[in-house]
């Protein structure tokens, strides 16, 4: 390895040797899981990485469901705005907002959510509700970095960017939900999350986004039982939430074309 100020770097000789060391791992782990499923309970650590909104504003509190359920099982969320390589073991499950162009993985298809435009209570006070894009022009509008843009489907920020004189990027989601409930100014959300917040309103409702959430796993580890379990939670909860995650049957503009799921 070299190390780096971010953490360590596999060199050429640890990229020629990483083949033969997941398959040893691989393994082991079957090893471990056989002897395990004697006793027929989930246990274990699970990594599970998740986009920050998804993780911070949903999952975080959702999980814990399944920790009481299992007690001997770990979970560990990583709710961070970046991609997860499940080959190199950053984590077990990823979900993930653009489907893999490469690469073994099995990958499901979670749930389809939408995303709108809200403004605070207060900034509504202040500045009235905007009856079209052209009413931002005035206004300073909240989006993301474009240079952190870990995926193709957060491509929406510029719907308000290019109609508003003023910007205010922030990095993360959860950033951005903050600034747009401090009266920043207007910025697409997750309906998941703002729909919930009682100081937020939706906005020009006819300006939507729909995406999709998808779930990754290595075909060498998806039948281990603490995996299989995490899975099957997820399947569930997204399934029983689906209206959270779509909640308005306004048309959505700028939808993703329906593919069929890969389970």
């Amino acid at each position: 390895f070299d190390r780096r100020p971010a953490g360590s770097l596999l060199t050429q000789a640890g990229e020629r040797l990483l083949p033969a060391a997941e398959r040893i791992e691989t393994e082991l782990l079957g090893i471990a899981e056989a002897t395990r499923a004697a006793g027929a309970s989930v246990s274990g650590t699970v990594r599970i990485g998740a986009p920050d909104g998804l993780g911070n504003l949903f999952l975080a509190a959702e999980f814990g469901r399944l920790a009481r359920a299992h007690p001997d099982l770990t979970l560990e969320l990583v709710p961070l705005p970046r991609v997860f390589s499940l080959s190199r073991r950053e984590a077990d499950l990823a979900i993930v907002l653009d489907p893999p162009s490469e690469g073994r993985l099995v990958v499901s298809r979670l749930a389809d959510y939408s995303l709108s435009v809200y403004a605070s209570r207060d900034w509504i006070a202040e500045n009235g509700v905007p009856a079209s894009l052209d009413d931002l022009e005035p206004h300073v509008v909240v989006s993301g970095v474009e240079d952190y843009a870990y995926a193709s489907s957060l491509d929406y920020g510029h719907v308000l960017e290019r109609r508003a004189r003023r910007v205010y990027r922030c990095a993360g989601v959860v950033g951005q939900m903050e600034a747009v409930r401090a009266g920043v100014g207007p910025g697409v959300l997750h309906d998941f999350a703002a729909h919930a917040a009682p100081e937020l309103v939706r906005i020009l409702p006819e300006v939507g986004f729909r995406r999709a959430y998808r779930l990754l796993v290595h075909p060498d580890t998806q039948n281990l039982t603490r995996i299989a379990a995490c899975r099957a939670f997820l399947a569930r909860l997204f399934r029983e939430r689906r209206r959270t995650f779509l909640p308005f049957d306004a048309p959505v503009a700028a939808a993703e074309p329906i593919s069929p799921s890969t389970d």
